[in-house]
């Protein structure tokens, strides 16, 4: 996803942690300043400049985290392969398998859906508090007496096409950090790099047919 696995911009503090030396040294944190915000953060704690071994050590932390991603996504023209295959069957066939626990919302760190509830008290009092919701929650999309996304084939398809595509509408970015925590923690397996080479298997094939 040319994301990572090391922060290029908008964050506060970039934290990498770093292995110990060949002397033994304690564990240490490299730590990049990215905002004002975050400068103020880090002048608070004691710490000291980076160093060139630091820098050095930082470098090889991340070319090791490279070498593990095994898996990948093909990210050209994401959004508009996203968009020409809302009625793919692809997303019925997934969701056979997708239990719609929302544990790739939990674990992603880009998700941001929210839910608010009004919670009473005994002695009257009354707390609007919003809380973390998941787009697979059948109540999430509950609008005037019905469910914009009543299956688990739509909430699946509204994820990963938010993820993957309307997500550059809104952010002029990609809502997926190729972190694979969503695949960590799918209790059945669903890839969401399978899932984009499946459906653009099928759009090349669909391509090709139209053009013969």
């Amino acid at each position: 996803m040319a994301a990572g696995p090391g922060a290029h911009d908008s964050y506060d503090l970039a934290v990498t942690e770093l292995p110990e030396d060949s002397r033994g040294a304690d564990r240490r944190y490299l730590v990049r300043v990215g905002s004002p915000r975050g400068a103020d953060v880090l002048a608070a704690v004691r710490h000291r400049p980076a160093g060139p071994d630091d820098r050095r050590r930082r470098a090889e932390v991340l070319a090791g985290a490279s070498a593990l991603m095994t898996r990948s996504i093909d990210a050209g023209g994401l959004p508009e392969l996203m968009a020409r295959n809302i009625d793919s069957p692809r997303w019925e066939e997934t969701a056979e398998r997708c239990l719609s626990c929302g544990n790739c919302t939990m674990v992603c760190p880009t998700c941001f859906c929210s839910d608010v509830h009004d919670v009473s008290d005994l002695d009257g009092t009354v707390e609007r508090r919003r809380g973390w919701a998941s787009c697979f929650d059948r109540d999430h999309s509950y609008i005037h007496g019905g469910y914009v996304r009543p299956t688990t084939a739509s909430c699946y398809r509204q994820w990963l096409t938010h993820k993957l595509g309307t997500w550059w509408d809104q952010f002029g970015s990609s809502g997926c950090v190729g972190c694979g925590r969503c695949i960590a923690w799918c209790p059945v397996g669903i890839d969401i790099t399978e899932e984009v080479a499946a459906i653009r298997d099928r759009d090349d094939a669909k391509v090709g047919a139209g053009s013969g």
